[in-house]
């Protein structure tokens, strides 16, 4: 009997030296160059009564042992939804055995804790893990369903979700596994995960908003994504991958930022997927035995691919990028080297300067590799010092005055935990030099002012909410700060600490994205969407949320600020100290985003605006004055499709140097995108192009651009001329029988005509649609599509009560031969040559991932409208209420049609039908036109208007006031090009008329 007891206490022995080994073979790294990857980010249990802790007195868990734990933790993730909708579940040490998709609802955050980070591992050949393109085991969702609807993928709608200091395992037999899908938005991250990936497919597959310190071991790939879904940029900071088979990240249109990141023994680094872009920032990291090219490129000659490298250490690196279109190779010889700097894409090297599609680097021998680059990411205290605030007698009900505890807690203490809930305060809270404020959710944990409060109220001088004092080495992290709604004088967060402090993970309350403590949304607008929802105030009536400023610097990471009560989400102001800004979301304002003035020293890495058309249509993203030595990576500039209203500029810069960019992202899915880039108010210039790999603005006096006026297409002597003034934003341009041009503009209802004969304007008709594209039909009857989907048509000589709504028929029941083609159109799922390439025998591929309305675009030429002298027909499609040109399309002639997204214009053959086929990428630019003279020179307008041969060859530039949308040649002998450019209409004249489609 004893002997028996003691084989039983040396098999118990042997079984949790086991599962000891299982729990910590993950950690045990022998090629990390970060040490913090090594250690449990939390190593010790985190009180806070309203989170949910997934341990076995509250659920059947068997950590360390035999047995399925997910339905243990998906109990545990729809306990804290149903609790508090935004929570946290904490998962302390051990090993969990997972056999199914675990989902994540919005807003919840899983936390690890202890000496070791819990292990979910998949176990050898798990059912349903063997077959198919992938299956997760950790899945992040939007609201969790009910009522049998089914769940939803995270997407831009979901924030604040998280998984953090949790490893993942998946074992052998498990070829499909993929351990964690995280297509989700702001304020939602990977941190502190190590992945053992196996023989699986991958670590993370649709990347989101941020990856914080993870690593990829093993697996075919590490990471697999597209574009964010919010399609803004992508940070992964401080990560490692390593053993991958096919490539450590495989990507398209994620706008990947990688900052000191580690890639090791794999194939390929970064692959970006055929035919696709990639918006590619790579700085401070290291390649190391890479066997086939490091990075491979796709649509190398278009300006929508960027790709930057700096200061990247390459060990054992023969070929560093190849391009999949030439087939060309960037082979090096040296065993270890330094690439200081790689560019490829549209690149401007100064003011004046033409731009250019091109490759750039600085590649240098090194005899040894260099120690790896420190972090910037400040560590945390440890665990056990921090201070529970509750324990101090904090209340955080959202009602309780704790404004005296808070300060005492930090005159005293150093770190300072904050556990869920919203702590009231009516004082600035200023924080000592060493303060760190220490929450796990945003959304949930909040310090927020009472309202009118009346130290904050009326008029007079910037009164911080908390302020970090000069030369502090703060950190604040995982907390929400709310200035309130009727605070007038609030900032919330004035920022004065030293180049070693951070704010990380903190959310400006207000705006979009703002719930109440039951998980309810706070209304954003008022019933008409159209002003703020408190009758007694107004937008705009705050000062800015996050001011930096007076010495002020350090690291600010994950950061979204919404507020559109604000005057601007972020100011920087008079500092010389280092900062850094990554991954940050600001947008919503209603005169500015982000203002920097007499700043130096700053990189500002990953950062995306976007404009409402509510409050934020007259918003100017970025102002940069009197500034220099700043740097600017993967900016995303964007404008809502609801936009309705035309803005000049994106970014505006004045009295500044040494201002560099690596990749702008200018888009929208409206014609209302920003009519230039960069406007350099010291010499009045204009950067109009909307994708830009690297920009460099020296301050220096604008280079002298003189060419030669030798234009194989411009009439001999010939200039631009300004025709009329005084609209917002024209387009819509068509030409009558007689050569007379008529537009529109749109957002007025209004279509107006110049007559080339007497040089006459004539307001046509105010209707009460929106007039979108305009054509005409052999009898000079304007058709014109708006946008609610109709077409109405009138004879422009008779009196304004012929207006016919034209109705849908049919294409059997007609016999018209012409057909009008939207000349352009706007397709960001990659489905541009899949509905424009389809006839009744050959309809166009529908799929499961196109939204509603890219379903409803994709119908076949099914139903026609029809001019009324039966001439001419449009097919019934959804593009019809954003065609900004229509064009005419005839069986026999080339069609040439900008696809605006991919900023490219293609070729077509026309159908007997209307339909198109056989395309041909024609020009690597493209916007909303597209005009062709009877030499068959094609004529592109975007930002100046560009002309090739009918070879596809570029042979000029035609240099416009104002950015062109749409071009016509016009006048009687049709001779002259009338280009509709903003606010104005422009004429020049031409060598050759323009082309004559007539049937």
């Amino acid at each position: 009997m004893i002997i028996l007891k003691i084989i039983l206490m040396i098999i118990q022995v042997i079984i949790l030296l086991s599962i000891e080994s299982q729990a910590s073979d993950i950690h045990n790294d022998t090629c990390s160059s970060n040490d913090r990857s090594r250690k449990s980010f939390y190593n010790t249990s985190l009180n806070d009564q309203k989170a949910i802790y997934l341990t076995p007195e509250n659920f059947p868990v068997t950590p360390n042992k035999d047995g399925d734990d997910s339905d243990a933790l998906q109990e545990a993730i729809n306990r804290a939804e149903e609790k508090s909708v935004f929570g946290v579940v904490m998962i302390p040490e051990g090993v969990y055995q997972i056999s199914k998709i675990i989902y994540v609802w919005k807003g919840i955050r899983l936390i690890g804790y202890g000496e070791n980070r819990p292990v979910f591992v998949l176990e050898d050949n798990t059912p349903g893990y063997q077959e198919g393109n992938g299956k997760y085991i950790i899945q992040f969702a939007s609201n969790r369903p009910g009522n049998g609807r089914p769940i939803r993928d995270a997407n831009p709608g979901t924030f604040y979700s998280a998984i953090s200091n949790i490893n993942i395992k998946i074992k052998d037999g498990n070829p499909a596994a993929i351990a964690i899908r995280s297509h989700f938005a702001q304020h939602c991250y990977i941190a502190h995960v190590d992945i053992e990936i196996g023989k699986g497919r991958a670590g993370v597959e649709e990347v989101g908003n941020e990856i914080d310190d993870c690593r990829f071991i093993g697996g075919e790939y590490g990471i697999i994504t597209k574009k964010p879904s919010p399609s803004w940029p992508f940070l992964m900071i401080d990560s490692y991958f390593e053993g991958q088979t096919k490539a450590a990240i495989s990507t398209e249109e994620g706008g990947l930022s990688l900052v000191r990141n580690s890639f090791k023994n794999v194939p390929s680094a970064i692959v970006v997927n055929p035919d696709r872009a990639e918006e590619l920032f790579i700085i401070d990291s290291r390649f190391e035995n890479i066997s086939g090219p490091a990075i491979i490129m796709s649509d190398e000659y278009n300006a929508r691919a960027q790709f930057n490298l700096k200061n990247i250490v390459c060990i054992n690196v023969p070929i560093l990028a190849s391009f999949r279109s030439s087939n060309k190779q960037i082979k090096v010889s040296y065993k270890i080297y330094q690439v200081k700097d790689f560019c490829h894409g549209l690149q401007i090297a100064d003011l004046g300067y033409s731009p250019e599609i091109k490759t750039t680097s600085n590649i240098m021998p090194l005899e040894k590799a260099p120690e790896p680059v420190d972090s910037d990411i400040p560590e945390l205290p440890a665990c056990k010092d921090w201070v529970n605030l509750v324990s101090l007698g904090a209340k955080g009900d959202g009602v309780t005055d704790d404004t005296e505890i808070l300060k005492k807690a930090i005159a005293q203490y150093k770190a300072i935990y904050l556990p869920t809930g919203r702590y009231i305060v009516k004082e600035t809270i200023a924080l000592e030099p060493n303060t760190v404020l220490i929450g796990l959710n945003p959304i949930s944990t909040q310090i927020v002012l009472a309202d009118k409060t009346l130290e904050f109220c009326g008029k007079g001088y910037p009164k911080p909410l908390l302020m970090a004092p000069k030369n502090g080495s703060n950190i604040v992290t995982g907390i929400g700060l709310d200035g309130g709604a009727f605070n007038e004088r609030v900032v919330v967060a004035k920022w004065m600490a030293d180049s070693n402090s951070m704010m990380n993970d903190v959310r400006f309350i207000g705006g979009h994205g703002t719930y109440n403590v039951d998980g309810s949304g706070v209304q954003v607008y008022n019933q008409f969407r159209n002003s703020d929802p408190f009758v007694d105030r107004d937008w705009d009536s705050q000062y800015w949320s996050l001011w930096i400023t007076d010495g002020g610097g350090g690291t600010f990471k994950d950061i979204w600020t919404p507020n559109t009560f604000a005057q601007a989400g972020i100011y920087v102001s008079h500092t010389t100290t280092p900062g850094r800004l990554y991954a940050m979301s600001i947008e919503h304002h209603v005169r500015n985003e982000v203002i920097i003035r007499n700043v130096s020293n700053w990189k500002i890495y990953d950062m995306q605006m976007e404009e409402e058309s509510a409050e934020s249509p007259h918003a100017l993203p970025l102002r940069i004055e009197n500034s220099s030595n700043i740097t600017f990576a993967n900016l995303y500039l964007y404008r809502v499709i609801r936009m309705i209203s035309p803005y000049p500029n994106a970014v505006i810069v004045y009295a500044s140097r040494d201002i560099e960019f690596c990749g702008i992202h200018v888009y929208s899915p409206t014609k209302y995108s920003y009519d230039n880039t960069i406007y350099d108010q010291s010499y009045d210039y204009q950067i109009r192009d909307r994708e830009i790999a690297r920009l460099n603005i020296s301050g220096k006096p604008l280079k002298e651009n003189k060419s030669a006026n030798n234009s194989s297409v411009i009439y001999p002597g010939a200039q631009v001329e300004k025709v009329v003034g005084g609209f917002e934003f024209i387009d819509g341009a068509a030409v009558d029988s007689k050569g007379n041009v008529y537009f529109t503009d749109s957002r007025w209802r209004q279509i107006y005509r110049w007559s080339t004969a007497d040089n006459k304007l004539t307001l046509m008709r105010a209707l009460l649609v929106t007039p979108v594209g305009l054509a005409f039909d052999q009898s000079d009857n304007l058709l014109v599509t708006t946008g609610d989907g109709q077409v109405v048509a009138f004879d422009p000589q008779n009196s304004e009560d012929d207006l016919q709504i034209l109705k849908s028929v049919p294409p059997d029941s007609h016999h018209a031969k012409i057909a009008l083609i939207p000349g352009h159109r706007w397709r960001d799922g990659h489905d541009f040559l899949t509905i424009t390439t389809y006839s009744k025998e050959n309809p166009p591929i529908t799929g499961s991932s196109f939204t509603a309305y890219q379903r409803e675009a994709v119908n076949p030429l099914t139903d026609h409208f029809v001019s009324p002298d039966g001439t001419t027909f449009l097919p019934q499609c959804s593009d019809l209420r954003r065609a900004y040109s229509l064009r005419t399309a005839i069986s026999g002639t080339p069609f040439f049609m900008a696809d605006e997204f991919g900023q490219k214009t293609y070729k077509f053959s026309v159908n007997p039908d209307g339909s198109l086929s056989h395309p041909e990428l024609f020009a690597e630019r493209g916007e909303l036109d597209v005009a062709v003279d009877s030499k068959g020179n094609v004529y592109i307008p975007a930002g100046n208007i560009f002309v090739y041969d009918k070879s596809g060859k570029q042979i000029d530039e035609i240099k416009i006031p104002e950015r062109p949308t749409c071009v016509v040649f016009g006048g009687k002998d049709r001779s002259t090009l009338y280009i509709t450019a903003r606010s104005s209409l422009y004429k020049i004249n031409i060598q050759n008329s323009g082309q004559t489609i007539t049937k």
